[in-house]
């Protein structure tokens, strides 16, 4: 049987309720989903951010998330349905950015592949992210921390 594997990326909310529902409705093999939501911060350090803006390159941000999720179904073939919805545009604080759903019939395989999933997207997914803070824009980097938590699935 071929995983489903649903990756849309979009300017409008998502609503983690009925993706999950779209993900296990009428499957029986499915007996544990794992969710992770990234939400829009409003505080960075020490300043108020107003605003982030995340832009892509259609097609190819795509492929690349496709690409990494097939490597996630490799890595734990127990997993039996992934969903992974990234927004684009204008985001204000509390706003949602992400949602990665790994199924499975037991935790294990969905933990690990939702957080492989995140600590790929959060590292090396190709978006560009700009940050408003304080009446100023500015483009934001790379953080070390988020190559680290990617490094360490090189291991396996």
């Amino acid at each position: 049987m071929t995983v489903p594997v649903t990756i849309r990326i979009q300017d409008a909310d998502f609503d983690i309720a009925a993706e999950t529902a779209a993900m296990t409705k009428g499957r029986t093999d499915i007996g544990a989903v794992v969710s992770f939501t990234g939400l829009c911060r409003g505080i960075e350090g020490d300043d108020t951010v107003t605003a982030l803006t995340l832009e892509h390159y259609p097609g190819m941000a795509e492929e690349e998330i496709q690409r990494h999720a097939e490597e996630a179904l490799r890595r734990w073939p127990a997993v039996t349905a992934l969903t992974i919805v990234h927004r684009v545009g204008r985001l204000v604080p509390g706003d949602n950015i992400v949602l990665v759903l790994a199924a499975s019939a037991h935790r294990q395989a969905a933990f690990a592949a939702a957080e492989f999933l995140m600590d790929y997207l959060k590292a090396n997914a190709p978006f560009w992210k700009r940050e408003e803070r304080s009446g100023e824009s500015r483009w934001v980097e790379a953080h070390s921390r988020d190559d680290a938590a990617l490094a360490r699935w090189s291991k396996d």
